[in-house]
């Protein structure tokens, strides 16, 4: 989720804001190769950029690797892998859009893109693309909503490309400060609620008479701006990928006291983590300010052996750095992360159909009080279907566990599916690989 990153080296700080699930950077957006290809058995493959000049093919039931040059010809590994996967792809020449994938030959479909501009919160002009099947039939549109990513989604995103070449239209813009799109990037939800409110608005513009069903659609951090978003302007849908039910600050209490879990620490420990977590959240709250609950548990704690084991959003970095360096550094580095927002009002009041998806061992988004939260509101009458995918981390991707590591192999079969049923009908009636019904 990764409301912001810390990360404390030697001496001195420097803050990153992490990525996610998704590949970031520049991308080599001018690579011939990029684009979503129809094979002679009707499957489609979707390419894309990477950060580090390499491409990623996925395909629909959530099979993905990385494809580099090497020695000349292009190599395949499975997943996050490294690990080579076997398959045989090529390219045809730059211009004539061909690939051979696993023996099937494939072109690149057609697409119809339209480009634009549009304000969005404060007057801000954001960068947007209405992607659409080709042809005059209208159809489903969603309006793709970022996480926590600083990077283009205009040019990273493979939804913009796959998605319509299922029948399905896609509005993607540059989050603010990033990419084509004007201002300075934040994590204020409210300010970026509205930008995804005007992006809705400019997607209905743009699309006219080809839209027949308007929504949202995001992951990790847009489990807070969605709901949000939902309530500012009409739509027919908001879909949440592996966000949370919770505060950003309950956020970084679930991952500090899991990570003490996993690594063998009992009640007692996980008892006075909370309590750190509860004076770390003080310290961001106030603006980097009210220091004296942390100073107090550091001064019983800090000698004990699990201090120097906890992690988390900030909680780990924070507690374990000097306080005047944490006095300095933090106010410059702050994103106006909106960090007591309390999305369960907000989700009250969303009219919307929406579809909520887990990972079941998330370690960004600890699932737990999300999915019981979802469950309750689903209960009270409210229109949410909640699917969890067991063993799936954050972006539903599965893993193997390497020498007490993840290693992530692949997104999971049926995740895809579910988005796009619900895209399409408002409903994921159907079965959805491992996927599991918690709600309705």
């Amino acid at each position: 989720m990764k409301p912001v990153a810390w990360i404390f080296l030697l001496a001195t700080m420097a803050w990153a804001g992490a990525a996610g699930a998704q590949e970031a950077a520049t991308p080599t957006e001018g690579d011939c190769h990029v684009g979503v290809y129809r094979l002679t058995d009707g499957a489609l493959v979707d390419v894309g950029p990477t950060s580090d000049g390499a491409l990623r093919w996925r395909t629909l039931d959530g099979q993905t690797g990385r494809l580099a040059k090497d020695n000349g010809a292009w190599r395949s590994t499975r997943g996050w892998t490294g690990a080579d996967d076997g398959l045989a792809i090529a390219f045809g020449p730059c211009g004539e859009g061909k690939i051979s994938f696993s023996g099937r030959a494939g072109t690149r479909v057609a697409l119809e893109v339209r480009d634009t501009t549009f304000k969005g919160s404060g007057g801000t002009m954001l960068a947007g693309r209405l992607v659409l099947p080709k042809g005059g039939k209208a159809v489903p549109v969603s309006v793709l909503v970022h996480g926590s990513e600083s990077y283009s989604a205009r040019a990273f995103y493979f939804e913009p490309r796959a998605w319509p070449a299922l029948g399905v239209g896609v509005f993607v813009y540059d989050k603010r400060g990033s990419g084509g799109s004007q201002g300075k990037y934040t994590q204020d939800f409210h300010v970026l609620a509205d930008d995804a409110a005007a992006a809705a608005r400019e997607a209905r513009r743009l699309g006219g008479k080809r839209i027949s069903r308007l929504g949202f659609d995001g992951g990790s951090q847009a489990g807070w701006i969605i709901p949000l978003a939902a309530t500012k302007v009409d739509v027919d849908y908001a879909l949440v990928r592996y966000g949370m039910a919770e505060s950003p600050l309950a956020e970084d209490r679930g991952e500090t006291l899991r990570g003490l879990k996993d690594k063998g620490y009992g009640p007692d420990v996980l008892a006075k983590a909370a309590q750190v977590t509860d004076a770390t959240a003080k310290v961001v709250v106030s603006k980097f300010t009210a220091f004296d609950d942390l100073n107090a548990l550091r001064a019983k704690w800090s000698d004990e052996p699990w201090w120097k084991d906890l992690e988390g959003e900030f909680t780990g970095q924070i507690a374990k750095a000097p306080e005047a360096a944490v006095r300095a550094i933090g106010p410059a580095q702050d994103k106006g992360t909106t960090w007591e927002h309390d999305p369960i009002p907000v989700l009250r009041s969303v009219e919307a159909p929406i579809l909520w998806l887990i990972a079941g061992e998330d370690l960004e988004a600890p699932p737990e009080e999300t999915a019981a939260r979802l469950v309750g509101l689903a209960k009270e009458g409210r229109r949410i279907t909640v699917l969890q995918f067991p063993r799936t981390d954050h972006g539903i991707r599965e893993f193997d566990v390497v020498a007490g590591k993840r290693v992530y192999t692949r997104y999971a079969e049926g995740y895809y599916r579910a988005v796009l049923d619900f895209t399409r009908t408002g409903r994921a009636a159907g079965t959805y690989g491992a996927a599991q019904r918690l709600a309705p």
